[in-house]
C-alpha cells in the first residue's frame, strides 16, 4: 500500500469516528429517564445526568403523610435517574463497544430505588419509619 492509499484510508477511518461520536453525543443529549410512583401518586422526568426536569403530583398525593410523599419523590427520582443511567450505558455500548471506558459508565450508575413496602395500617403503627 502506499502513502497516499494509507493517508486515504486513515482519513476516511477518522470521518467515520467522528460521524459516529456526533451521532452518538447528539442521542445522549436526548436521554433522559421517566419513572412514576407503584400507585401513579408521583411522577418524575430527569435528563442525562439525572437532575429533575418535571415532577408530576396526581391528586392522590394530597392524601399521603409529608414524609411519605418526600421519600416517595426521592424514590420515584432514584429509579427514573437509574433508567437514565441505564440509557447513557446502553448507547456507550452500541457505539464504543464493552471496554474500560463503559465499565467505569457501568460502576457510577445510580442505583434505582428500593422495593416498596406494602404496609397496612397495623404494621405502620406497630413498625413507624423512621427517615432522616
Amino acid at each position: 500500500m502506499d502513502t497516499e492509499q494509507w493517508l486515504a484510508q486513515y482519513d476516511k477511518r477518522i470521518s467515520e469516528i467522528a460521524a459516529r461520536a456526533e451521532e452518538a453525543g447528539a442521542r445522549l443529549r436526548q436521554v433522559g429517564g421517566t419513572a412514576s410512583s407503584p400507585r401513579g401518586e408521583v411522577e418524575v422526568r430527569v435528563g442525562a445526568s439525572g437532575v429533575l426536569e418535571d415532577l408530576t403530583l396526581t391528586p392522590a398525593a394530597r392524601a399521603l403523610e409529608s414524609d411519605e410523599l418526600s421519600r416517595l419523590i426521592v424514590d420515584t427520582t432514584r429509579r427514573a435517574r437509574h433508567a437514565a443511567g441505564a440509557r447513557v450505558a446502553g448507547i456507550s455500548a452500541e457505539f464504543f463497544g464493552e471496554g474500560p471506558a463503559l465499565e467505569v459508565i457501568r460502576q457510577h450508575l445510580p442505583a434505582g430505588a428500593p422495593a416498596p413496602r406494602n404496609r397496612d395500617e397495623d404494621d405502620y403503627f406497630a413498625n413507624p419509619e423512621v427517615t432522616r
